[in-house]
């Protein structure tokens, strides 16, 4: 069993609609010591995507350095099941099941790679640091420094954590620095609480998580939308589980449940999507199994000052999970409210080549079509050139022709080049994509105060879409 630590640099937010743009890990062994040298990876950008300039500015890698310097997505993505999620891998991250996670999965799901087998197959596994971070705050928080934010707040940010406790994180924002960083932030959490690490190491995959959470009894729990005053921390309990079986939804036993106990299901739900600083708390959110929530037993509170350090009554979590059982029907109104709130997806209605790229989570692919998947990866350009295959799921069908122009530009044809220019033209012209990426430019230019190297980027940024953009879009 290994640790693989990863980060990502990518074009934007939306790992649906944006791109890798630099890979970075390094492979350890369960004591935390690198193995072997890391990786750091430049991505090629592919013509049909135009970068957030915001996010440029950020890291700093330009469209032109990752098409000098960097490898295919197609590549990429044969290195990455290779050589980094191999057997027995625990790939790990800072936020990455929020963020990098979805963008491996999407970068997988346009190169015809299974999206999920890096995360569970072959003993392989996936742990996000940022949740415990969280946890170890709230629960062991001695032998720490703990940073806050401008505003007097507590902040979580990997930057502050390595800053206040003097490890090294030279350049914030390169993928390689950050993932140097988030090693040395785990052997620190590891040095000083042990105990608490290794518990949530061996309680990060749904077989453990599940039965903890499904016994029924108040555990504590560490989630991102908990109260920052508290850590993100609270004492809940399972309310019901999720049909399919993929999570439960929890209830916050800070929160008497009298306010919300009689409300009808639609109430329920309009309470629970009004989410913001000024919007009513809402008590109940969903645990999903699989994607490593920080949970432990109430025990964890007895001592240190447990309830103290997360400013809870033991006799009102007690009083308010004795109302929460005694109210009746309140489990299957809020079924119905999650239910309202989201609808199970109505699979292959739409096949659109505009919305393929984004179509990842419809449906799962069928085992015949898995099959003629590796037939695409494995196929030589010279052989993919002349490949015609049909698969049963049309989605895959309209990724093909995608998938050869964006990593094999040179193998096109006359009518897939034109097809190829077609299809950017009209992906780049939707809802004003290009102009808004042009007048963002422009806003960013006249930004006071803006250094060269950050003037630099945004013409880089400028150069690269005039050169990108086909006739017809500007």
């Amino acid at each position: 069993m290994t640790f693989y630590f990863f980060d990502l640099e990518t074009s934007g937010f939306s790992p649906r609609d944006d791109r890798i743009m630099q890979f970075a890990g390094q492979r350890t062994d369960m004591e935390l010591n690198p193995i072997g040298e890391p990786d750091n990876i430049l991505v090629k950008m592919t013509p049909d995507v135009l970068p957030q300039p915001d996010a440029v500015l950020v890291h700093g890698i330009t469209p032109q350095k990752t098409l000098s310097e960097g490898i295919t997505e197609a590549e990429l993505c044969k290195y990455s099941t290779s050589q980094v999620f191999t057997k027995d891998t625990i790939a790990v991250g800072y936020n990455n099941l929020r963020f990098d996670n979805d963008f491996i999965r999407f970068i997988f799901w346009r190169n015809f790679t299974d999206a999920y087998e890096w995360a569970w197959k072959d003993g392989c596994s996936t742990w996000d640091l940022l949740d415990v971070t969280r946890m170890t705050r709230a629960l062991r928080p001695e032998g720490i420094e703990w940073p806050f934010a401008p505003d007097g707040k507590p902040t979580n940010s990997l930057e502050y954590l390595t800053a206040v406790n003097k490890l090294d994180h030279i350049d914030a924002h390169d993928a390689l620095s950050d993932v140097n960083a988030s090693l040395a932030w785990a052997r620190l959490l590891r040095k000083k609480q042990p105990k608490l690490f290794d518990f949530l190491l061996a309680h990060r995959q749904k077989t453990k998580i599940a039965p903890l959470v499904t016994a029924g009894k108040p555990l504590v729990y560490t989630s991102g939308r908990y109260p920052s005053e508290f850590n993100k921390t609270t004492v809940a309990v399972m309310v019901a589980e999720l049909p399919d079986k993929s999570g439960s939804l929890m209830y916050d036993l800070r929160t008497d449940p009298d306010e919300f106990k009689d409300m009808p299901a639609a109430e329920l739900a309009k309470r629970w999507k009004d989410r913001g600083d000024d919007a009513p708390y809402f008590p109940v959110k969903v645990l999903k199994y699989n994607r490593c929530p920080a949970v432990a037993p109430l025990e964890v509170l007895e001592k240190d000052d447990g309830y103290e350090k997360l400013k809870l009554h033991k006799e009102i979590v007690k009083k308010h999970l004795q109302k929460l059982m005694a109210a009746k029907g309140f489990c299957d109104k809020l079924l119905e409210a999650q239910e309202d709130l989201w609808p199970k997806r109505q699979a292959g209605l739409v096949e659109d080549p505009q919305k393929v790229d984004s179509q990842l989570y419809d449906k799962f692919i069928s085992d015949e079509d898995k099959t003629k998947m590796s037939a695409v990866r494995a196929a030589k350009p010279d052989g993919l050139a002349k490949l015609n295959m049909e698969f049963k799921d049309g989605r895959l069908n309209l990724l093909l022709p995608l998938y050869k122009a964006r990593n094999y530009p040179k193998l096109l044809s006359s009518d897939e080049k034109i097809s190829w220019d077609g299809f950017r033209e009209q992906k780049l012209a939707t809802n004003g994509k290009a102009d808004n990426f042009f007048k963002r430019l422009d806003e960013l230019a006249k930004t006071p105060g803006l250094d060269g190297e950050k003037k630099y980027l945004l013409e880089e940024l400028n150069l690269y879409a005039q050169s990108v953009l086909p006739t017809g879009v500007s």
